[in-house]
């Protein structure tokens, strides 16, 4: 059933469209990097601002609201054009071992911070304004800030093995 959907997926005019397009796919991937970048960049500023490492003179929540506007529309460019590049050749994507990391990294990624607002939203006006962030924060900011190295780590060795197969 899942190889259907994805044989299918392969099939379609797009993914041909961006297989057979020498410009379509090198083109796509530039975006997602890009994204990548951004995400990576700009959560790593809230990463960081929760460990106590930098920002420490800026409230959480200040940081939260001039990055996550920045770090949600990256990451909906990064999902519309790593969706691009898997549908191009879906069936080979599915069964790499380092996207599948990628993606698991990206699911802890965001029940990390799923959690962490779901707690945050209740204790974060105790805490926000001081240098020093409880530990459950902290432990939130090393879980991202390690999640998003393993996701850009696992990303760069989807390319190493879609082109060197063995």
């Amino acid at each position: 059933m899942v190889a259907d959907l994805l044989q299918r997926l392969y099939d379609t005019d797009l993914a041909a469209t961006l297989r057979e397009n020498a410009l379509a796919f090198p083109w796509i991937e530039c975006l997602h990097v890009l994204a990548i970048t951004l995400v990576v960049g700009s959560i790593s500023v809230v990463d960081l601002r929760l460990l106590g490492l930098a920002w420490r003179d800026r409230s959480v929540r200040r940081v939260l609201r001039d990055v996550l506007p920045v770090t949600w529309t990256a990451f909906g460019l990064a999902a519309v054009s790593g969706f691009l590049m898997f549908a191009s050749n879906a069936p080979h994507y599915a069964r790499n071992t380092f996207l599948q990391l990628k993606l698991a990294l990206i699911l802890v990624a965001g029940v990390n911070m799923a959690l962490f607002h779901l707690w945050a939203r209740r204790s974060l006006p105790e805490w926000e304004s001081a240098p020093a962030t409880p530990l459950r924060a902290k432990v939130a900011g090393a879980v991202s800030l390690v999640s998003w190295i393993g996701i850009v780590a696992a990303a760069r060795w989807i390319g190493f093995t879609i082109l060197n197969p063995s």
